[in-house]
């Protein structure tokens, strides 16, 4: 395996797209309430959330848009919906401070990250702050200078 591919032993997927459209305020840990053949699926490697956001309605949040994809093996007895919505589980202060940051405070809240946490499906949700295209911009030039930063230290240490 690439050193570029590599992943915590833990994680499930990333949304690395989210870390490039938005600015991270707050990261919150919600777990995630599955059915039996998404569970397999998952561990099969199976979900994706890059096009994945959080709604909120009766006081709940709920995970829209993350895709995981049914094995054949596992889903013969059901009929899977692989974008259904799936919902969070967090405590009631946690879910009341989301929402007065999205309503009132005009946040985004995205998911960032799914792991597994003991034998439990965990995902990291984000408060953030949508980036203009010249912040997307100059972080993609400041992560460009501190690479070549580093290979030209790796040069002169050779």
């Amino acid at each position: 395996m690439s050193k570029k591919s590599r992943k915590p032993d833990n994680q499930i997927c990333s949304n690395k797209k989210a870390r490039h459209e938005y600015f991270i305020e707050e990261t919150f840990e919600a777990g995630l309430s599955l059915q039996g053949w998404e569970v397999k699926a998952i561990r099969a490697g199976k979900m994706t959330i890059t096009e994945a956001y959080i709604i909120f309605r009766n006081n709940e949040a709920f995970l829209f848009g993350a895709h995981i994809q049914p094995l054949l093996s596992s889903s013969t007895h059901v009929s899977p919906d692989s974008i259904r919505t799936r919902k969070l589980l967090l405590n009631r202060r946690e879910i009341e401070k989301l929402m007065g940051a999205v309503n009132q405070k005009g946040y985004a809240c995205v998911p960032l990250s799914c792991y597994w946490k003991r034998s439990m499906v965990k995902c990291q949700i984000a408060l953030a702050v949508g980036k203009k295209q010249h912040d997307k911009r100059k972080t993609l030039k400041d992560r460009d200078w501190e690479r070549d930063k580093q290979r030209g230290f790796k040069q002169h240490l050779d």
